[in-house]
């Protein structure tokens, strides 16, 4: 399975960024997609989640501001991010989960300057 995450970029705070995240096969096989970002000298975090029932979570640090949405037809996850701060600065990894293991995309870079 490979994933393909694209649309990062530099955005100054305040402002909106919309990720996509496409899969070589059908989404509707994985258990669950999600988000995940890394700032540098951090490790790794969950950004947000959706499982195959529709269900999401998000960070604290991300509610209300960001939604993570699946649209089947195209086996594509997108993460539209509002509000956008400086904090959320890092590479974002687009993630998906099927009942074997986890399979991670190339990661794209967030830039939010203040």
């Amino acid at each position: 399975v490979q994933l393909q995450a694209y649309g990062g970029g530099l955005v100054q705070a305040g402002g909106s960024l919309r990720l996509s995240c496409t899969a070589s096969k059908t989404i509707v096989s994985f258990i669950s997609m999600a988000w995940y970002r890394q700032a540098p000298g951090d490790q790794r975090e969950l950004v947000a989640r959706v499982i195959s029932g529709g269900t999401t979570n998000y960070a604290d640090s991300v509610k209300g501001r960001f939604t993570i949405s699946r649209d089947n037809a195209k086996n594509t996850v997108n993460l539209q991010m509002n509000s956008l701060k400086p904090d959320d600065t890092a590479v974002y990894y687009c993630q998906s989960r099927d009942l074997v293991r986890a399979y991670w995309g190339q990661g794209t870079q967030v830039t939010v300057s203040s």
